[in-house]
């Protein structure tokens, strides 16, 4: 897809992240719970906007940006070596919480008027 955008001269870039799934019961989204890929494209007049061509996601809602790239070599989640005997477990988790953010509320964090510390 990020090729196809490209041939027709607008910018485009790979992004990496993990997808929200609100309703671990739903099956209206696939690749929830894992690491997951989808692109952007630069629109004039828009900017930057999402697309996720496995949900049939446009905008951002519900997916995670952990990395962004021009190529998706670029993003790897991992890379490096391992030194070790084979039989060595290799294991990782990942956790990633959510919270939703309500529009139109005031920003709990108040910054107060920097003071001087008395001398």
């Amino acid at each position: 897809m990020i090729e196809s955008v490209r041939a027709l001269g607008l910018a485009a870039r790979f992004v990496s992240g993990y997808l929200h799934i609100p309703n671990e019961e739903s099956d209206e989204f696939q690749g929830g719970g894992n690491t997951h890929a989808w692109c952007q494209v630069y629109l004039p007049g828009a900017g930057w906007v999402e697309f996720d061509p496995t949900n049939g996601i446009v905008g951002n809602r519900n997916l995670i940006r952990v990395a962004v790239a021009r190529d998706p070599r670029q993003a790897l989640p991992l890379s490096g070596t391992f030194e070790g005997a084979a039989r060595d477990a290799l294991d990782m988790t990942v956790s990633v919480e959510t919270r939703e953010i309500i529009t139109g509320m005031a920003n709990p964090v108040s910054v107060g008027a920097l003071r001087r510390a008395p001398e």
